[in-house]
């Protein structure tokens, strides 16, 4: 009983220092509903409150800081397996990935404009490299006829971007357009907006065409219908 009554004045000294009650029974090893009964009528002050916040906070935190790190560490194994499968690219494949590129990303003819030249846009540099290269192997586009234009907001830094793009693409940008809409500059990584690329090929009228011919070959291999 000595010994219950020594632990228990102990557990309520703590307490009144500001001590958690976990961090009491590293301490007094009892049962936490004990530890509640003999603590109930103990009072903390404002310092003491504010004392055991910040432990909680900084605890939740630190949790949060370890769950980041098992879903990155999760994030990079499934991302490096996911590469591995893919193995070598053959010339074909990377023909066909092009297709598949301009049909998703690429300016379609209609027949509102039957005369649509070849024109692709996005703000991935790897992807616009892949498509740039793809353009000069498979479609036999000159240099001379690629032009290069930035689409980019107005409160974005277009010096910035033009020597961003202009490094990514060893070219000159041809053109520097501003987006008339206003964004939203408190996303996280707008710092490293720099617009978009939008590749323009000159006198690519039958190229366009041609390509569409490679998105329907595509489409009636695999046997796809919309319906239409």
């Amino acid at each position: 009983m000595i010994e219950k009554k020594i632990e228990k004045e102990n557990a309520i000294e703590l307490r009144k220092q500001g001590f958690s009650y976990n961090e009491i029974l590293k301490q007094i090893p009892v049962a936490k509903s004990t530890l509640s009964v003999w603590l109930r009528e103990v009072g903390l002050s404002k310092k003491q409150n504010q004392r055991l916040t910040l432990k909680r906070k900084s605890a939740q935190i630190k949790a949060c800081k370890a769950c980041r790190q098992i879903r990155l560490k999760k994030q990079t194994s499934i991302i490096a397996s996911a590469a591995s499968e893919i193995g070598s690219f053959s010339l074909r494949e990377f023909w066909i990935a092009g297709i598949l590129l301009y049909w998703a990303e690429g300016a379609k003819q209609k027949e509102s404009n039957v005369s649509q030249r070849v024109s692709f846009s996005n703000s991935d540099p790897k992807m616009i490299l892949l498509f740039d290269k793809w353009l000069k192997k498979f479609c036999n586009v000159n240099q001379k006829d690629i032009v290069y234009g930035i689409y980019i907001h107005k409160t974005a830094d277009s010096g910035k971007s033009k020597k961003f793009w202009e490094k990514i693409l060893n070219e000159k940008i041809n053109g520097l357009y501003f987006k008339k809409h206003n964004p939203k500059t408190h996303k996280k990584n707008y710092a490293n907006y720099n617009g978009l690329i939008k590749l323009d090929v000159r006198r690519s009228t039958d190229l366009n065409r041609k390509i569409k011919g490679w998105i329907l070959g595509i489409t009636n291999n695999l046997k796809i219908h919309t319906g239409e």
